[in-house]
């Protein structure tokens, strides 16, 4: 059985993101922090992805550099493995932007795996390339030492539709780093870089950042994070919580209690939810990458006419068919469907769903809620 144990802050490594355009000053104020990081005698390493551009403040930093010209996901990791073995004290990644959209990154990796495949389906190409990138994430989140990492900024925007005319419209809303989505939620400190060298607060765990905004940071913050970080007990002083060895008898979970009429319409146990939760929770995970709901729910019909396919061409599984309605896709597919938007970024996502309304163009486009089509076996 588990033991719960009584919570206490722990000392920990710094997680910092800075995500800025061009110019906004990414690489010099990711050295400004790693200098008070690494503090009068620690050493600091660089992986850059930049064509050798951090060298440009060598005379003003003292640090090591490693040059990348390939940026899978792998070699990110073996940079990283590296940086940890020399005993770095802080490790800067500029930029981790390379690692999504570079040459041998993450998107080069899905068209790649999909060509192999015979295939135009990415969603099942990234069933493939999604354990590469999250093994980069980990990597990241359990780096031994105190990593700052820096991501190029995209324009985002957000497709709205014109109650007057009908029409979608895209909207600018601002900036987004290039990466996958969700991404900074693995950071402790997350900070936008605009034209003028700001340091805009946007996420921190720090409380006396929230809302800060600091032009042009000294190693004086980074001296301050760390006197931060340093505050909780010693790792090995923090209790773990207690499991019972695999193998040895467990004690049996209590009975939820049956229903009244122990079959109630939407009635539920413990490793169940109901069709209407499945969907909220679809709908939650989706909404700000498919802004419109009718996208969100061909998406999800797609999705699942998808699987059911893969599954056909197997020979796993029956002739798959288009759901006549959200409510008609099972709530297993409903979570790993989850699972996959969660890991694609809305480029993908808008992408997959206009692939789909290009295969079935023929019939209708989009098909409407309570029709359906009948795959054949082939179909990718």
């Amino acid at each position: 059985m588990f033991t719960f144990q009584k919570a206490q802050r722990a000392q920990r490594k710094a997680r910092i993101a800075l995500i800025g355009p061009s110019g906004s000053g990414k690489t010099y104020t990711a050295l400004q922090l790693a200098k008070g990081l690494a503090g009068p005698n620690g050493r600091i390493a660089v992986i850059d992805t930049e064509n050798n551009s951090a060298a440009l403040y060598a005379d003003e930093f003292e640090f090591d550099v490693l040059n990348l010209d390939t940026f899978s996901p792998e070699v990110y990791i073996q940079a990283i493995r590296a940086a940890e073995a020399a005993g770095y004290d802080v490790l800067i990644i500029d930029s981790l932007s390379h690692a999504w959209a570079g040459k041998e990154g993450a998107l080069e990796q899905v068209d790649k795996v999909a060509r192999r495949m015979q295939t135009t389906n990415t969603f099942a190409a990234w069933r493939e390339v999604t354990p590469m990138h999250n093994a980069l994430v980990d990597a990241m989140v359990r780096c031994k030492c105190h990593l700052i990492v820096t991501m190029r900024a995209k324009t985002e925007y957000v497709v709205e539709k014109d109650e007057k005319t009908g029409k979608t419209t895209p909207r600018k809303v601002g900036l987004a780093p290039i990466q996958r989505d969700g991404l900074e939620y693995e950071f402790d400190i997350v900070a936008d870089m605009d034209i003028d060298n700001n340091f805009i607060v946007s996420k921190t765990r720090y409380k006396p950042l929230t809302g800060a905004v600091i032009n042009k940071p000294k190693p004086e913050l980074g001296r301050e994070i760390l006197v931060w970080l340093e505050s909780g007990a010693p790792m090995e002083d923090v209790p773990r919580a207690q499991a019972q060895p695999i193998g040895q008898p467990q004690a049996a979970a209590p009975a939820a209690p049956a229903a009244a009429n122990g079959s109630a319409k939407g009635s539920r146990n413990d490793n169940a939810m109901t069709i209407e939760e499945a969907l909220k929770r679809y709908h939650a995970a989706a909404a700000a990458k498919l802004p419109n709901e009718q996208d969100r729910k061909d998406f999800l019909r797609y999705a699942a006419w998808k699987m059911a396919a893969a599954k056909y061409a197997d020979g796993k599984g029956p002739a798959p068919v288009l759901p006549a309605s959200t409510k008609d896709v099972p709530i297993g597919t409903i979570s790993s469907i989850v699972k996959r938007v969660v890991d694609l970024d809305g480029e993908a996502l808008l992408s997959l769903l206009n692939e789909w309304r290009r295969e079935h163009a023929e019939t209708e486009d989009p098909v409407p809620d309570g029709e359906t089509v009948q795959a054949t076996r082939g179909v990718s």
